[in-house]
């Protein structure tokens, strides 16, 4: 028996998007279609408008995660999440791209650019337009804990959503030429190696950690950020399944990113948000 709009209403109340979040819905369809027309842009116009549509996407989708933020973050704490986001996913991919540490052995090719230190400039906001998405799921999973032990389940929550994401992530920007493995070692997710997703968890654990002294990253407008969540993995999902020949990244991602939200809308339902 399905849910009737009363009690939908009651069941998710708590996901409604305020008046507020206007901006950042209307930046969410933006995003939204410009990723929708990647495939067809790539087939119709050719391989010239792929960066730019990408570039596109990730701006969009970047500037509607800030966006919704504003509703309840100061401008001076988004700007701080900014700077300290963009410059630390930064570091991060340098290290990274350069030693070995903590993903394994990799380097980007010259398609995306601008470049600084070998690292496209797109790539830190790409890490910027996910990690609040992956807040609000963190946020639901773990509701108003307090404590050290609600802020260090914050963390890892947030970690661990934030990670998911990256079972889509790298096998496709692989697929497309954007960044390569130098050796994915003999156990491997479809070509990526294993300490790719530690060092995704650990760079997400330290850049939330180091977020969090700066804004309230568990005060938070979940209905949009969780939108954008949701949208990613529907995306994601049925991209790769249907319009990108990665059947299996597309089927593993999209059962690891929907069970998070999955049960970050079960916990919402539940009243716990």
């Amino acid at each position: 028996m399905g849910f009737s709009g009363a009690r939908l209403k009651e069941r998710f109340g708590g996901l409604r998007l305020d008046p507020a979040d206007a901006p950042a819905v209307f930046l969410i369809g933006v995003w939204s279609l410009i990723m929708v027309a990647v495939p067809i842009l790539r087939w119709t116009v050719g391989e010239a408008v792929f960066p730019l549509d990408i570039t596109a996407g990730v701006v969009a989708q970047a500037a509607a995660a800030l966006l919704a933020l504003r509703r309840l973050w100061s401008r001076r704490q988004i700007v701080g999440i900014l700077v300290v986001l963009f410059a630390g996913a930064w570091a991060v991919e340098y290290i990274g791209h350069t030693s070995g540490f903590p993903f394994g052995r990799y380097a980007y090719t010259d398609r995306l650019q601008p470049q600084f230190g070998g690292v496209p400039l797109l790539i830190p906001l790409a890490w910027l337009m996910m990690l609040p998405p992956a807040w609000a799921v963190a946020h639901l999973l773990t509701g108003d804990r307090a404590g050290w032990r609600g802020r260090a389940a914050f963390i890892g929550w947030s970690a661990l959503a934030f990670t998911a994401w990256d079972l889509f992530l790298d096998p496709q920007m692989v697929g497309w030429g954007l960044w390569v493995w130098q050796e994915p070692g003999a156990f491997h997710f479809f070509g990526i190696p294993w300490s790719n997703y530690a060092g995704w968890l650990l760079a997400a654990l330290v850049l939330t950690t180091a977020a969090s002294l700066i804004a309230p990253v568990r005060r938070l407008p979940v209905a949009p950020l969780l939108l954008i969540y949701g949208i990613t993995w529907f995306l994601e999902t049925f991209g790769l399944i249907l319009f990108w020949n990665q059947p299996g990244p597309g089927i593993v991602g999209g059962m690891a990113m929907g069970a998070f939200l999955l049960a970050a809308l079960r916990r919402a339902g539940g009243g716990r948000a």
